[in-house]
């Protein structure tokens, strides 16, 4: 589209011009972000209740305070991240000085879901301006009040030929897709993941994509049972299952499932209540067409816990499945819901087994109180992160990266990573001009030798 080009072209200009690859430029930016979000936090909480039916503590402490904690991390260390970094040069290029000089991508497009929409919006945005970008932001159609109140943040605070907003669905999404970006950053389904990447590739754009997948929570026999199933219960339930690191399934050890599933189903309860539509602090399903798809998967299931839907209120039920088998409809794709299907199996090999004969999740979650069988999950299945006896706690924190392997993405951010991966690494030598070297030039002869001694 004409206003596409138009809006690029601007970007590009802004950037070529230099103001933001300015480290002081990128902290008075990160500071303003900060302040409007401050000043405006009870708009956001509006919004995401609006959208999501999201308490004022669960839009706190899984949205608004995961990008205030990332902004000021990111404050701290930016102008450490920024600086040229010295490195080692070989003693076959003496005299020389080697550097990496880090240095921004250009114009870069993150589109980002609808299920942490303000979150997975702005964590990466920061990224983005702290490594210099200029950047096109296109949020989810499916979350209209967040999408709108993060529209005003970033047309208030920005000037549009640095950080623009592109607001619509399907089209919109595609049509950006068609121009060329320096890099792309995609959060969604492995499906539009899929999509993206092609897209990218007609332009040979470098992306990052945080996709989801089916992620496990193994239980052995030797965890905790207790703690084990009010942590299954909060990372799972948490914003109505609606999370792309939310343990998708159970496999638990059989000599302790229904001890597990027990204390699981107490535990909703004590969380929930005995009627959660009437819980004002329970999410609800995004749009009617995702409470279909997942209120269809209990049609055939066996139900041990839950199990009620209703449509006007887009609200089901904290529901545990149990029978369920690797061919069940519940366990061909990512549920994305709260429904827990409940597996068993009888030794830690079947387990490795299991999960490694399906694509790699982008969680995985292993509640045990034995080390050495706790290294042997670690060593031997492959996934984006997890934790051990706790669930989703691990993409809160700008110490570590946060990404998938394989189906479940490429790429990570958070702290320094986000940095790293809105930032190209450009590699210089300097050399110095008082000496030459002359065993490089021709003619070689007998300089082989020579070589081989000093490399």
């Amino acid at each position: 589209m004409a206003e596409y080009k138009e809006m690029l072209h601007a970007q590009r200009a802004y950037f070529q011009r230099g103001e933001c690859k300015d480290v002081n430029f990128r902290i008075r930016q990160l500071k303003n972000l900060n302040q409007w979000i401050c000043e405006h936090e009870q708009e956001i909480t509006d919004a995401l209740y609006q959208d999501l039916n999201k308490s004022a503590f669960e839009a706190y402490a899984t949205e608004i305070g995961i990008v205030k904690e990332e902004i000021k991390y990111t404050l701290k260390h930016i102008r450490k991240w920024a600086s040229p970094k010295r490195v080692r040069t070989p003693i076959t290029q003496f005299p020389s000085k080697s550097f990496i000089y880090p240095e921004p991508y250009g114009v870069v497009l993150i589109m980002s879901p609808w299920n942490y929409p303000f979150q997975l919006t702005i964590a990466p945005l920061v990224g983005a301006i702290c490594a210099g970008n200029c950047a096109v932001v296109k949020p989810s159609a499916y979350s209209p009040n967040t999408t709108r109140v993060m529209a005003e943040m970033i047309r208030e605070l920005f000037p549009a030929e640095y950080i623009t907003v592109v607001e619509g669905g399907r089209e919109a999404n595609q049509a950006l897709l068609d121009e060329k970006f320096d890099y792309i950053f995609f959060t969604g389904s492995v499906n539009v993941g899929r999509y993206v990447m092609e897209k990218a590739s007609a332009h040979l754009t470098p992306v990052s994509l945080e996709l989801g997948g089916k992620s496990p929570c193994i239980v052995d026999e030797t965890a905790d049972l207790k703690l084990a199933a009010k942590r299954i219960v909060w990372g799972k339930f948490l914003n109505c299952g609606q999370t792309c690191v939310a343990p998708d399934y159970i496999l638990v050890q059989r000599s302790v499932k229904d001890k597990l599933v027990k204390q699981i189903a107490r535990y909703i309860k004590k969380m929930y209540g005995k009627d959660v539509f009437q819980n004002v602090e329970y999410p609800k399903m995004i749009n009617g067409k995702h409470f279909d798809r997942v209120a269809g998967l209990m049609q055939e299931a066996h139900i041990l816990s839950g199990g009620h839907s209703d449509r006007a209120s887009l609200k089901i039920e904290p529901t545990i499945l149990d029978q369920v088998t690797w061919e069940s409809p519940v366990m061909q794709e990512e549920i994305f819901g709260p429904l827990l299907p409940v597996l068993t199996f009888y030794d830690m090999q079947e387990v490795i087994q299991m999960v490694n004969a399906r694509p790699r999740p982008l969680a995985l979650y292993y509640f045990t109180k034995d080390k050495g069988r706790e290294a042997e999950v670690l060593k031997n299945i492959s996934y984006g992160g997890g934790c051990i006896n706790d669930t989703v706690v691990h993409l809160a924190t700008s110490h570590m990266p946060f990404g998938g392997v394989g189906n479940s993405g490429m790429g990570g951010y958070h702290g320094k990573d986000s940095f790293d991966t809105f930032t190209h690494k450009k590699s210089i030598m300097k050399k110095l001009c008082l000496i030459d070297i002359p065993i490089r030039y021709a003619p070689f002869k007998n300089k082989l030798t020579l070589l081989k001694k000093i490399q």
